[in-house]
């Protein structure tokens, strides 16, 4: 399918939580969007921070939804846990976990030798979220850690998004440790590359994109590994986080939701707008509609309201609308 995001792509990598789905619920215009993808004939990979689901969960909860999922297109950041341990550490190397199972079987399926609590002298620690984490298990990784243990974590993300709003994420129990131990880890999933470059392999690809609702994961990983981004509207991030960006958390790309990636990279890109007039100020922006243009929607706004600022500045800005039409457009983005 030629003049759309796709081209001269061989794999989209696409985060899960807030860009394909939302609790039990896929996101407007995901099942079409995906579907495309593959009739196209470009390889998905969904690409997740989660560490407390093994891969073939997360692919039957998308099967669930409606989407045609293989278990081998899942990369989660368990297995990138588990790969970077197994990188540092000789095969049958005690490794304390604290997390689900499914970061226990990756840690088994790497070559090394998941403990639990008490065990005798675990040679390093892995972290993942799981609801089941008590204080015991947090106070024996401290004790490993401080001993000399290898310590990576799975993600930081410090939030998660539920169906209530957001809860404690695993970056929350990571941060626990860090103030008890004065010591940072290594961290497997986004914004690091090893979930991202895991992902990359094992599609043998060389030209990825990547697509998420999270400027601080999602977007700052692309950024990382050096690939290009697509940031949607459905999720964590919204358009101020986006607008306000520094230049690490900037994406290529800004689209409604996936249906993105089937419109022309020009038509999506960041960058000045036919539609729109951006002026700028010391601390502001007024939008106006172009005169002899039909008004554009909010997402191209969007897009001529970041590049016009990202030129010149990053961080706080306000921004009003020269017209009735570029006001609501504001209203709706939640920029006014």
């Amino acid at each position: 399918m030629s003049g759309t995001l796709l081209d001269g792509h061989d794999v989209v990598l696409l985060d899960l939580d807030g860009t394909v789905f939302r609790g039990g619920e896929l996101v407007p215009g995901a099942l079409e969007a995906i579907q495309e993808v593959h009739r196209v004939g470009v390889p998905v990979r969904y690409v997740t921070n989660n560490a407390s689901k093994p891969d073939q969960a997360v692919a039957d909860h998308l099967v669930g939804l409606g989407l045609n999922a293989e278990r081998t297109e899942v990369s989660t950041s368990a297995q990138a846990g588990a790969a970077v341990l197994a990188e540092k550490l000789p095969p049958g190397s005690k490794v304390l976990v604290v997390g689900a199972p499914a970061l226990e079987s990756e840690v088994d399926k790497a070559g090394l030798v998941p403990v639990g609590e008490f065990a005798d002298e675990p040679v390093a620690v892995v972290q993942g979220l799981y609801t089941e984490i008590a204080y015991r298990n947090l106070a024996e990784a401290c004790l490993a850690i401080r001993a000399g243990a290898l310590w990576v974590a799975c993600n930081g993300d410090r939030t998660l998004p539920t169906e209530r709003g957001l809860a404690p994420g695993n970056g929350a129990l990571v941060a626990l440790l860090q103030a008890a131990t004065d010591q940072d880890p290594l961290v497997a999933g986004k914004p690091e590359r090893p979930l991202l470059d895991r992902a990359v392999a094992s599609a043998g690809a060389e030209a990825p994109l990547m697509v998420g609702d999270r400027l601080d994961t999602d977007i700052a990983g692309a950024v990382n590994a050096g690939m290009p981004s697509l940031m949607v509207l459905t999720g964590v991030s919204t358009a101020r986080d986006l607008l306000e960006a520094t230049a690490e958390l900037r994406p290529d790309f800004v689209g409604a939701d996936l249906r993105a990636l089937h419109q022309s990279p020009s038509e999506v890109a960041i960058g000045e707008q036919s539609t729109w007039q951006v002026r700028v100020d010391s601390d502001s922006l007024e939008l106006t509609t172009q005169t002899g243009e039909q008004p554009g929607d909010a997402v191209s706004a969007l897009r001529a309201l970041c590049a016009a600022w990202w030129a010149t500045a990053s961080g706080p800005v306000a921004v009003h609308g020269g017209d009735w039409h570029s006001q609501d457009v504001l209203r709706q983005l939640g920029l006014a």
